[in-house]
């Protein structure tokens, strides 16, 4: 087994994505092209059955020696929201005003991530929990052991947004956490271990949003022998 075969979870009873309302019947090339990321969201709520069911994908993803290192925050009491967006709001403004950026610039910033935060009906944080890696005695091995888990854990969130848009439900990837981690320990009243990594808005996209283009393919491909 390679390090990334996952072991996958016990199957859970979940909706079936066809019988859902407003679900996208669509095949895979149709899901991974289709699913975009989406800024605003309606403050419909998300049924809980599909809210486990995009975090049942997730955790299929592969990972390091299938040891899963990823723990799943949801977050959808508008006063726990408000809280994590204030708290990480505050620091962020410390990093802006660190850039040189003006009052002016920092509040609206400042307020269309709180914005993004608290209108989303729900909020899943990311975070990697280490304690099931592997043990080297030198830093090279230790640090691609790292590596591989924080690659996993964009896998599983890949597998989060393909399994939301396939439900019908849109999402954003946010990577504030990283910049903060210690403040949404303390706000969330995390263990010291979780390091959070991410934070996914989940919801009913309000509009639809821009798309940036993507590059050909061929400028993707730097060799092929």
């Amino acid at each position: 087994m390679s390090h990334h075969d996952a072991i996958p979870p016990p199957l859970v009873p979940l909706p079936e994505p066809d019988r859902v309302a407003g679900s996208r019947p669509l095949d895979l090339p149709e899901i991974i092209r289709g699913r975009r990321s989406v800024r605003r969201l309606r403050t419909d709520p998300v049924a809980p059955e599909l809210v486990t069911a995009v975090l049942e994908a997730a955790a299929w993803a592969p990972s390091p020696h299938g040891t899963q290192p990823w723990r799943f925050v949801v977050l959808t009491q508008p006063e726990r929201k408000r809280q994590l967006a204030d708290a990480m709001a505050t620091a962020w403004r410390h990093h802006l005003a660190m850039d040189g950026q003006d009052e002016e610039t920092i509040a609206r910033r400042l307020a269309g991530s709180q914005r993004r935060l608290c209108e989303a009906p729900v909020l899943i944080l990311v975070c990697l929990d280490p304690s099931d890696l592997d043990r080297y005695p030198d830093p090279e091995r230790q640090a691609a052991e790292r590596i591989m888990s924080i690659q996993s854990l964009g896998a599983a969130i890949q597998n989060l947004l393909l399994m939301a848009y396939r439900l019908g439900l849109d999402t954003g990837w946010m990577c504030a956490p990283l910049f903060c981690p210690a403040v949404v320990r303390e706000i969330l009243d995390l263990p010291p271990v979780l390091e959070p990594q991410a934070l996914v808005t989940l919801g009913y996209a309000a509009a639809d949003p821009q798309r940036r283009p993507r590059r050909p393919l061929q400028q993707l491909i730097v060799r092929w022998e």
